[in-house]
């Protein structure tokens, strides 16, 4: 029996567990978000520097594509919206069993 804790995930099986298993792998939804979209801006550095040194002459001045400031604040708000959960999980005290020692409503 071959045992998977050898085997790495990329970001995106990462992402998918994560989004499986949302209710036990935040963590994994996290850190799958911030891998998918490292890997994407390490991509289109990459491109762009290539891009760069194909061109010879100056470029002319391009707007500037809202579609990829939309893709990078949603890709913000989902790590953070991911990491205020996990913060706020943490700092919940947990709910005690007993009854309480002194009474609730009392009686006048």
């Amino acid at each position: 029996m071959s045992s998977n804790t050898d085997v790495r995930l990329t970001s995106g099986q990462r992402l998918a567990r994560g989004l499986k298993y949302s209710v036990v792998g935040p963590a994994d939804l996290t850190r799958g978000a911030l891998g998918v979209g490292l890997s994407s801006a390490l991509s289109s550095a990459s491109w762009l520097g290539s891009r760069l040194r194909k061109e010879d002459v100056v470029p002319e001045p391009r707007r500037r594509k809202p579609l990829l400031w939309i893709v990078i604040g949603a890709v913000v708000l989902v790590g953070g919206g991911a990491a205020f959960a996990i913060v706020r999980r943490s700092t919940r005290p947990e709910p005690s069993a007993l009854p309480p020692s002194v009474e609730v409503a009392p009686k006048p």
